[in-house]
């Protein structure tokens, strides 16, 4: 009897049989590699779980205005208060499925929210940095008065001053190589230039 021959066919000389393993490898190449796909799904999946963790981290006015379902909200509000490992571990996965139905153009409004707060904490802590530098400046040299009002003339000068003499008086140790002890001069002069450096835009030291 004639032996019965296989179904299938060649690709480069090579003789492919329907159904083996290599047929199936080839078939999966030919559809755009389905193994890379489901890569890509994996990928996209663990960026939105981490783009829901940050949802946890953002201020609640920024939160208001992102058009997301209550759904999505009302479980980021419970995540935050679950404190429990494994709880905390399944809530953030629900989240999870949930951010994967939020609409793409609403997830981008979500990312740019993320950044507009990322980007307003580094401008305060700028603000607090040269705040802290400006009041060293006033408590240690004479001319650095002078420099301040230049640049904000709209400062309560009559104030600032008497803050300063304070502040001034205030870390003078009560005995030699004692700690200096600031007072509230000390507190309140960093609270007025904060307010004035948030007012203006911060210029580099």
């Amino acid at each position: 009897m004639s032996r019965k021959l296989k179904k299938g066919y060649f690709v480069r000389g090579e003789f492919v049989a329907e159904g083996s393993e290599r047929d199936l490898e080839l078939k999966r190449e030919l559809k755009g590699t389905d193994e890379q796909s489901r890569t890509d799904l994996k990928r996209e999946s663990a960026e939105l779980q981490e783009l829901g963790e940050e949802l946890l981290t953002l201020r609640a006015d920024l939160m208001e205005r992102l058009e997301l379902s209550e759904k999505l909200k009302d479980a980021v509000l419970e995540a935050k208060r679950i404190t429990n490992f494994e709880g905390k571990r399944r809530q953030m996965q629900f989240i999870g499925k949930l951010m994967r139905l939020v609409d793409p153009a609403v997830l981008e409004t979500v990312r740019a929210a993320l950044t507009e707060q990322t980007s307003g904490s580094a401008q305060e802590n700028l603000i607090l940095h040269l705040a802290e530098s400006w009041r060293d400046r006033l408590l240690g040299a004479e001319d650095a008065f002078g420099d301040w009002l230049t640049q904000h003339p709209d400062t309560d000068s009559q104030q600032l001053r008497a803050l300063i003499r304070q502040a001034r008086k205030d870390a003078v140790p009560e005995k030699p190589g004692a700690a200096v002890r600031h007072g509230r001069a000390y507190r309140d002069i960093f609270q007025i230039l904060r307010e004035h450096l948030s007012n203006h835009e911060p210029a580099s030291l």
